[in-house]
């Protein structure tokens, strides 16, 4: 395989980990959602950057995500409510939606710009984790990446799943960041594999 899709992520410490993907459990035993969130499989993470690159890459991406959290490290970060919102395809999404602070809007920023030299959006389903059908949500996620979810349009946040969410949570909810991540991206933009990551 030349080129892998990835997703460059925080992911968030065990605490919010258990916390999103209890959430999700409860989407999926009342709407089948087709994201099933695991601490190891499928993890909970918020995306910084997404693209494809050239596997023989993950170890200089990796270095360049190193620098960048040293410059740019977030602090705490806080998740404010739950969003649900429809996609493409017409189905509900419900996310952990976090506080927009200066902090984390530069991270990814910078990591955009760092990663920039590595990544391209020229993407196929061969590049997705995973046998299953790639849905041409996920395709496009990936191929719009910078004009849709990146700079201006960054909306930092932790996907939950198809549907909403009823469980009842207290917010806002307060976690670090245990991990700066590159993971081999699969189906519906989940995080399926970490090829690399920075320790925080």
């Amino acid at each position: 395989m030349n080129r892998i899709a990835v997703d460059i992520v925080l992911l968030p410490d065990e605490a919010m980990t258990g916390r999103a993907i209890e959430a999700n459990a409860d989407l999926v035993a009342r709407c089948g959602s087709e994201i099933v969130l695991h601490a190891e499989m499928c993890l909970p993470h918020i995306s910084l950057a997404m693209g494809c690159i050239e596997p023989r890459s993950v170890e200089a991406v990796e270095g360049a995500l190193a620098d960048v959290w040293r410059e740019n490290p977030t602090g705490e970060l806080v998740v404010t409510g739950v969003v649900t919102s429809l996609n493409a395809r017409g189905q509900s999404v419900s996310v952990f939606a976090l506080a927009k602070t200066p902090a984390i809007q530069k991270l990814h920023e910078e990591v955009m710009r760092a990663t920039s030299p590595y990544v391209d959006y020229d993407v196929d389903e061969e590049m997705v984790y995973g046998a299953e059908p790639v849905t041409e949500t996920t395709l496009a996620w990936i191929r719009h990446f910078p004009e849709k979810a990146a700079f201006g349009a960054f909306f930092p946040h932790i996907t939950i799943g198809y549907g909403t969410v009823e469980a009842v949570m207290s917010f806002p909810m307060r976690f670090a960041p245990s991990r700066l991540a590159i993971c081999h991206l699969g189906n519906h933009c989940t995080c399926r594999k970490v090829l690399g990551a920075v320790k925080l």
